[in-house]
């Protein structure tokens, strides 16, 4: 018994779907599609040419427009800002003593070592303070 062309599409269709479970990557769900594709055009009695020209068009089609939406919705957010970079500009209590040598903080829930931007000033305990920027684990303040 010979097994028909567009069973071995779909084999290949959900052995490429199982990667991108696996992974995560976008690209192997558009070459599952295409092989899904690719059988529907078997069933049909389409040439092994027209099945896998109708893989290879439906894959890079579905690749190109999905990955056009994604740069598109990417962009649409560039300001979110993530890690340290969401630190800048919040406020911080100061739990010891701050000033242009050390001291303690309390930002964003956590204990940061902390100076001061300028190096006269200082700050006690329960003062607010502002961020201005992380400089490897200690915060600046002013």
């Amino acid at each position: 018994m010979e097994i028909e062309a567009w069973v071995w599409w779909l084999i290949g269709a959900v052995g490429l779907g199982i990667p991108l479970v696996l992974t995560a990557m976008p690209e192997f769900g558009m070459f599952s599609a295409g092989a899904v594709a690719a059988a529907v055009t078997a069933a049909l009695g389409g040439t092994v040419v027209a099945q896998v020209l109708v893989f290879a068009v439906v894959s890079v089609a579905l690749t190109a427009v999905v990955r056009r939406i994604a740069s598109r919705q990417r962009g649409s957010n560039p300001g979110a800002a993530t890690g340290i970079d969401a630190l800048r500009g919040r406020q911080a209590i100061v739990l010891e003593r701050v000033d242009g040598r050390g001291g303690r903080i309390k930002l964003a829930g956590e204990v940061w070592s902390a100076r001061t931007l300028d190096a006269d000033a200082s700050f006690e305990p329960g003062q607010q303070v502002d961020v201005v920027e992380i400089d490897g684990a200690t915060a600046v303040v002013m």
